[in-house]
């Protein structure tokens, strides 16, 4: 008994809870002040359930609704890195602090003229928009407090807000930012939406699932009507769609953490605490992906997949087994990171068992193998770690005589099952003419039979490409030139300070295929052209390279096939 508590006693100083695989760390509470100096009402919480990754920080919203709100840095230290792109963050500082952390600001509208000037010269020493810089403590040291820049849109945003990050420095790991003792007003509890019911085989595979709606009892109660769910069954497991709430705006975000009881054990929790970058992707196998591509629902799946490597996780076995004349009691918690929570309680019990229906399948295969399908007309081949579990798909083929169209559709399964890594996917082409064959692609024809090109290489008469989804697919021909449409700019540019294009293709992009790429010239030099990709705009700041007079500008945008619009004019200053 003596050693035990020893044990016990040791464990406790070393910082590990009794029952958890995470030890429990606090983080410094009056390093960091808030990046802005508005009260924080946030859009989108750390971990929340995005499509294909978990929420790497917090967006905070801009107060009155427009960009240009001053964005401070949060701690002394220095710019480590500065990032540009047309889409992902935009304009984006990264701060190191002497503390071991890193602070992370991304959309930004704009940087302070001595950041600014510094990367406008980088980009025409590169000749590219896009930048990735890696800067020395010496380059641009911070004051605590000082302003770096300005809230806005850039890159993949829609709408004013500051993406807001904290990692640790050495690992890059992000951490949630709301434990630093940042402040943000909030006393209501998530809410409770529904719960999924999976009935499991001993495989602990799905063999049937339900939605049950909730009651609510108030004082953040929720129940199921009559109590008592029975299930035909031996084993279950749960989803629950939840979502955090916050004082003085209407977002549904992501909760913090998310508990299972049965009969009064601890079976199931996760905290969105912390997690790596190289794990986000992961999220498809915490959510029941089929919910969220059909149907834009998130469950948070309460057990875990075999090939899931999510590392949220405290507890994670999940599954309960079920019996016929003994209810189990379940209780499913949801808490965000203030610690208001939402409680849902309610029974199950196993019914006659219903025998498992093999389903409608040609091919199974195994989550941790190499797998390999080859009929001829079309080849993949599936990496170990492609699939979190056992994958059982329908293939087929059917003919295609649509304009474009240059091979049979071959049918692989649906979109209902997630994919987690690049595989490849090669089609047999001979039904395409030689002079055609450089503007092929490998098309993606979603469920609204929108299509995307995944691009693809050629090699033994095949046309392969990588891609990273489930679905319908076919050979189809790209020889449309890009479109490149003036928005402002005229012959006369003595009065203007800019000038803007529109530049857009006739075939989206998806996997590993290229975008739309562009050069720009003025006289022959090459000029800098800011790329908004969410509006498709080409957008030139007129300034000191180009004096009053007469010139020529010239704008060239290829597709991923090679296809190629010359823009030239003359226009004076």
């Amino acid at each position: 008994m003596r050693i035990i508590t020893l044990l016990t006693i040791l464990l406790l100083t070393l910082g590990f809870a009794i029952n958890s695989t995470k030890p429990a760390k606090t983080y410094p509470q009056d390093y960091f002040r808030s990046p802005i100096d508005q009260t924080i009402r946030l859009s989108g919480t750390f971990g929340e359930l995005r499509p294909n990754h978990l929420h790497s920080g917090i967006d905070i919203k801009a107060t009155g609704g427009k960009n240009g709100q001053p964005i401070y840095a949060i701690a002394d230290g220095y710019i480590a890195r500065i990032k540009v792109q047309s889409g992902g963050y935009g304009n984006a500082l990264y701060l190191v602090h002497p503390n071991g952390y890193m602070s992370v600001y991304a959309h930004l509208q704009n940087f302070e003229r001595n950041v600014a000037k510094y990367i406008k010269k980088t980009q025409y020493e590169k000749q590219s928009f896009n930048v990735d810089l890696y800067l020395n403590g010496e380059t641009f040291r911070v004051k605590k407090g000082e302003k770096i820049g300005n809230l806005g849109t850039s890159g993949r945003s829609f709408g004013p807000h500051l993406h807001f990050e904290i990692r640790d420095n050495k690992t890059q790991k992000p951490i949630n930012p709301l434990l630093f003792g940042l402040k943000m007003e909030d006393d209501m509890r998530p809410r409770l939406h529904n719960v999924k019911i999976y009935h499991l085989n001993d495989k602990f595979e799905t063999i049937d699932s339900r939605i049950h709606s909730l009651v609510k009892k108030g004082g953040g109660k929720y129940g199921i009507k009559g109590d008592t769910l029975t299930i035909g069954a031996w084993r279950a497991g749960f989803g629950v769609k939840a979502y955090d709430h916050h004082n003085g705006v209407t977002n549904w975000n992501g909760i913090y953490a998310l508990e299972i009881y049965q009969d009064g054990q601890l079976i199931h929790s996760f905290d969105m605490e912390t997690f790596s970058f190289g794990e986000s992707r992961y999220i498809n196998a915490h959510i029941d992906y089929a919910e969220q591509k059909l149907n834009k629902a998130y469950y948070n799946r309460s057990y875990k997949l075999p090939g899931n490597r999510l590392s949220i996780y405290e507890k994670n076995e999940g599954i309960v087994t079920l019996h016929k004349d003994k209810p189990s009691k379940i209780k499913v918690v949801a808490l965000d990171v203030d610690g208001n929570k939402a409680v849902l309680d309610f029974w199950v019990k196993r019914k006659k068992v219903i025998p498992s229906n093999s389903g409608n399948y040609n091919y199974s295969l195994l989550y941790d193998r190499t797998n390999t399908i080859n009929t001829g007309s079309m080849k993949t081949v599936f990496s170990k770690g492609t699939f979190y579990e056992n994958a059982y798909l329908n293939y087929q083929t059917s003919a295609d005589d649509s304009d474009g169209v240059y091979s049979d559709m071959h049918h692989l399964h649906d979109e209902s099952i997630p994919v987690h890594k690049y595989f490849d996917l090669s089609i047999q082409g001979d039904r395409i003419p030689e002079h055609l064959r450089a503007k092929a692609f490998i098309a993606h024809c979603d469920s609204k039979q929108k299509v995307a090109s995944n691009g693809g290489k050629w090699k033994d008469g095949y046309l392969t490409a990588k891609v990273r989804s489930l679905g319908d697919y076919c050979i189809m021909i790209d020889d449309t030139k890009p479109i490149i449409q003036p928005i402002s700019f005229r012959n006369d540019m003595t009065t203007r300070s800019r000038m803007t294009f529109k530049i857009t293709d006739n075939m989206s992009t998806t996997g590993k295929a290229r975008g739309l790429s562009f050069k720009a010239t003025i006289d022959g030099k090459w000029i800098l052209m800011q790329y908004d990709e969410k509006n498709d705009l080409l957008i030139h700041q007129l300034d000191e390279r180009t004096p009053k007079g007469e010139h020529t500008l010239k704008i060239t945008v290829r597709d991923d096939r090679g296809n190629k619009n010359v823009y030239q004019r003359q226009f004076r200053r």
